[in-house]
């Protein structure tokens, strides 16, 4: 009996340790994803008054969690009874994000006409506040359940044909990884600012010189940051997007496999999104012109 119980407990062990190393491939994958999933809500996370900057963040991150919940028995059922969906619905997701990478770059260089040239300092009241608040949260939960479902299905990709209990392990620990790497890193981001402003105050306080200088550095690099952040995280869903197409259309993979991978995947990348916004753009500018 004995000799049973451990044999349970060996098998136990296996599956934990098959789990870790498929865990450390899955996070690579969706490496890309994460890194816009911290730009786009670096970016959605600030701009709030300082008291209202983590309880903001801290909706965001239950929402985010939510939508893990909701999206991870639909991917283990779709793995269970229907897996040969999980490489159309990855190249559906990898024309998304090529789309929203290219649509970034166009926009950088051919803004909307509509945007906004001068901040609104018309004064609001609490109630006007709150409401503008409400709606910046839904749409930073609305924007993580699409990255999420691509971050899972992502992870789901790699471990695909694994047995279900190491598809559940380590699908699992990525989307936890995926809401409190993510949110814990967008926190320190977004305090760094007021972390910065308070080393100052002490320090001239004080008469310490060298804090007050971190200090200022801190603030003045906050903005920097976040703008980095937004390009690493436009070339990354480039990057991840043509990683989907490269490794499951063999046609492509042919045709780029004199390149570094790195560049392959960006061009490919570069290319589905191109192509999928001026798609969009022309179907907009017909549309349009029969309305």
């Amino acid at each position: 009996m004995s000799a049973g119980f451990f044999a349970v407990f060996d098998d136990i062990a296996m599956l934990l340790d098959d789990a870790a190393t498929m865990s450390k491939v899955a996070t690579q994958k969706t490496a890309g994803i994460l890194g816009d999933d911290l730009a786009v809500n670096a970016q959605k996370a600030s701009g709030f008054a300082s008291s209202r900057e983590l309880p903001v963040l801290w909706a965001i991150s239950k929402g985010s969690m939510v939508n893990k919940l909701i999206i991870l028995p639909f991917a283990f059922l779709l793995s269970a009874f229907a897996p040969w969906a999980i490489v159309p619905i990855l190249m559906l997701g990898g024309i998304y994000l090529a789309f929203e990478g290219a649509e970034k770059i166009y926009e950088y260089f051919v803004p909307h006409e509509d945007a906004p040239r001068e901040r609104d300092l018309t004064p609001r009241s609490k109630e006007e506040i709150l409401e503008q608040e409400k709606e910046k949260i839904k749409s930073a939960i609305i924007t993580d359940f699409i990255l999420s479902i691509e971050i899972i299905i992502i992870a789901l990709g790699t471990v695909v044909e694994q047995t279900l209990p190491i598809q559940i392990l380590v699908v699992s620990f990525v989307a936890v990884i995926a809401t409190i790497g993510v949110y814990g890193i967008v926190a320190l981001i977004i305090r760094m600012d007021d972390v910065g402003f308070k080393m100052i105050e002490v320090g001239e306080k004080n008469g310490k010189k060298l804090l007050s200088k971190i200090g200022q550095y801190l603030v003045q690099a906050l903005p920097k940051v976040i703008k980095a952040l937004t390009v690493i995280g436009t070339l990354a869903m480039l990057l991840v997007a043509g990683g989907i197409f490269v490794h499951n259309v063999e046609t492509i993979h042919h045709i780029i496999d004199f390149m570094p991978s790195i560049t392959g995947d960006l061009l490919v990348g570069a290319v589905v999104g191109a192509i999928a916004v001026l798609l969009e753009k022309g179907f907009t500018k017909v549309k349009g012109s029969y309305s």
